[in-house]
């Protein structure tokens, strides 16, 4: 079991991958809580899809400068920018999925955590600075 500071921090961290998600428009933002999974690998799986590869690659920016900006963290490993379908950005414990829509579909991620909660996120909701 986590100590309660590592899972505020990971909420806060979610917050923020959000965040820079909705700065450049993603599509379909879901937060997968796998806090209370066994064997989980992460405690979030932020997924959100995008409508071209110029959009992928906006949105993982954004996400990493948000999150640098606001926690100084950087991830741990990225995978994806070189074919552009599907950008993976590594924070431990939250793990940041942005996809092209017909990736998205293809592998599925909500139904292969189908067990974690999941929080749609609506596209209206982005904050006001």
């Amino acid at each position: 079991m986590k100590s309660t500071l590592v899972r505020q921090d990971s909420d806060k961290l979610a917050d923020v991958v959000v965040r820079g998600m909705q700065e450049k428009k993603g599509l379909d933002i879901v937060v997968m809580d796998l806090k209370e999974l066994k064997n989980a690998v992460a405690d979030y799986f932020i997924i959100c899809s995008a409508s071209s590869d110029t959009q992928i690659d906006a949105i993982a920016r954004s996400v990493e400068e948000e999150v640098e900006k606001l926690t100084g963290q950087n991830p741990w490993q990225t995978e994806g920018r070189m074919n552009r379908e599907w950008v993976l950005l590594d924070y431990v414990d939250v793990v940041v999925h942005v996809f092209l829509r017909d990736r998205r579909q293809f592998y599925a991620l909500e139904e292969l955590w189908g067990d974690a909660e999941i929080r749609y996120i609506e596209e209206e909701t982005v904050p006001t600075r």
